[in-house]
């Protein structure tokens, strides 16, 4: 089993998304990620999706995807040839003592503390997968109120554009 992450350009109309979703459900494909946002022309919608599976399974996503009418282009976004990154908002119960701590760690991972209460502190941090599970390894310590990953999204290097 491998994961890949799929950047697909479609068209910007209500329920693309869902039909891409769909998809996945009918073949009974698990979406490990999925965002969705608009780009920089209006009438286009970038989809990233990070799955996994064998090759087999892969290939048959891809083909699956292709069929789509809105779907306009599909890249793989290789580690070397593209940035991937992902977003976790953190929300960790913490006396004084615990705030200097955890206050500490999110400065080793570049994190930004975005809200301070009194006994707890809202942390945000983005990254690839891997910093955001080590982050979320060391706030395992203390108590974890709540927690959300926006999911995967990236973009090739370089001058090459998905559009």
């Amino acid at each position: 089993m491998r994961q890949i992450v799929l950047s697909l350009l479609v068209d910007n109309n209500p329920g693309v998304l869902a039909r891409v979703a769909a998809l996945f459900s009918r073949r009974g494909y698990n979406i490990d990620s999925i965002t969705a946002g608009i780009t920089n022309d209006p009438k286009y919608t970038r989809i990233t999706v990070a799955v996994s599976g064998d090759n087999q399974i892969l290939e048959q996503i891809r083909n699956q995807i292709a069929k789509l009418v809105e779907v306009r282009k599909i890249v793989e976004l290789e580690n070397n040839h593209s940035v991937c990154r992902e977003l976790v908002l953190v929300k960790v119960m913490a006396d004084k003592k615990e705030k200097q701590e955890i206050i500490a760690i999110a400065d080793i991972f570049r994190a930004k503390v975005v809200d301070v209460a009194a006994n707890s502190l809202m942390i945000e941090l983005t990254g690839n997968q891997n910093k955001l599970d080590a982050f979320l390894n060391l706030m395992a310590d203390f108590e974890v109120l709540e927690m959300i990953r926006t999911g995967i999204t990236g973009l090739g290097r370089g001058v090459s554009t998905l559009n």
